[in-house]
């Protein structure tokens, strides 16, 4: 269900304790109006201008209010916010909910690529979240143990002793006591979720859209089947389609006619987009072998995962422009590497290109070498030749 109106008007005429879990991504306080187009071009805004902070927070403390009403008293609330105003959002929550009710301060980080200004480069946003009781729904998550973590901390069972110090139990003949079964770590309050990309199946073209990934987790975590996730910003409805996808009602309320709009028709037909880099970890993205990474990072190259052409970049430039840098590849014969390599090189407007030979079949007289292309052997070839140069040497010695 959509509901367009100012949430607050919506919110005075919902019943007291009606909803189980409510998820807020509210303006941020950007004191910008934010804007984007979809794929067909069209245009989606919202204001996020305020006179003063103080009408931005007043704006905030009345509805929070009205939302805690609506909560139930096995309910919790998630607010997303930014460093922008969140130090005074939790302030506000603290008042409204109580700080005993504080649960966790959840760090959504990704990474963006970005020309930053001076200073360090954003790559993460806060979720707050609060219960309404101490008598609160939450369903513990588990994830995969670090691997850092050795075999006895999975194996054996462990107390604190009267140091405080943790140690591994034992029984009265000084054997090691087994643990029970463990289902892994629980989650942590650290969430690495990526951003989605300009061309993310689920991508509607609404300005600050959420992973439906992120929205996800929030309502597992939170909420039974069948219970009700309200979301009084709904934006382009990522958490009430997140809820029907995990078989709960999920009520959104915007006030834009657009948001509206475009959170009907992502209900009518609900798309995910599935992260590689969730379901396969960090480590599927990486395409280099051990001995490419090391001859790259003598280079001092920037490493490009996932492409044929270029496996690096120069961290400095050659006449203001990138210098590519390619390793011959086993199953690819010089030619084919050179072309691979010349292409990539025009693509990104390379001033050089540099590539690393590995293979010594080819005579590279006889390949078309761009001008602006330098060709490197590996230790590998450099030392068959000096080991041929010598054995002719000593040939011609003999004779």
């Amino acid at each position: 269900m959509v509901i367009q109106g100012d949430c607050l008007g919506v919110l005075k005429q919902m019943d007291r304790n009606s909803v189980d879990m409510i998820y807020l991504d509210p303006p941020f306080f950007s004191q910008k109006i934010q804007s984007l187009k979809d794929t067909q071009g069209n245009e989606y805004s919202f204001g996020d201008t305020w006179n003063s902070r103080e009408d931005y927070l007043d704006y905030m403390r009345v509805r929070v209010y009205e939302l805690k009403r609506v909560l139930k008293d096995t309910g919790s609330i998630f607010l997303h916010c930014n460093e922008k105003a969140s130090h005074y959002l939790r302030i506000i929550l603290d008042d409204v909910f109580g700080e005993d009710n504080f649960r966790s301060e959840i760090i959504w980080t990704y990474k963006r690529w970005s020309n930053s200004k001076k200073g360090l480069l954003p790559g993460h946003q806060t979720i707050f979240f609060y219960s309404k009781t101490n008598d609160y729904k939450f369903n513990i998550v588990y994830t995969e143990y670090s691997p850092t973590t050795n075999i006895d901390q999975i194996l054996q069972e462990r107390v604190r002793d009267n140091r405080g110090k943790t140690i591994y139990k034992h029984d009265n003949n000084g054997e090691v006591i087994l643990s029970k079964e463990k289902k892994g770590v629980p989650m942590s309050d650290v969430w690495e979720i990526p951003f989605l990309n300009p061309k993310a199946k689920e991508r509607v073209g609404y300005p600050t859209q959420k992973p439906i990934e992120l929205l996800e987790r929030i309502v597992r975590i939170s909420t039974d089947a069948g219970d009700t996730v309200l979301d009084p910003f709904c934006g382009s409805g990522t958490t009430i389609v997140a809820a029907e996808l995990i078989n709960r009602k999920g009520i959104g309320i915007d006030i834009s006619q657009d948001a509206v709009e475009i959170s009907e028709n992502r209900l009518k037909n609900p798309c995910k987009t599935e992260s590689r880099l969730l379901k396969l970890g960090i480590e599927s993205y990486k395409t280099k072998n051990d001995i490419d990474s090391a001859i790259l990072n003598q280079l001092d190259c920037d490493v490009v995962q996932r492409n044929r052409g270029i496996d690096g970049f120069l961290k400095k430039y050659y006449k203001n422009a990138p210098v590519a840098v390619k390793i011959q590849k086993p199953t690819e014969s010089l030619s084919e590497a050179v072309n691979l390599l010349k292409t990539a090189g025009k693509k990104k407007k390379c001033s050089v290109t540099i590539l690393i030979r590995t293979q010594n079949d080819d005579l590279i007289r006889n390949i078309n070498i761009p001008s602006n292309m330098v060709i490197i052997d590996d230790y590998k070839i450099q030392l068959e030749n000096e080991l041929k140069e010598m054995s002719l040497n000593v040939c011609a010695s003999i004779m």
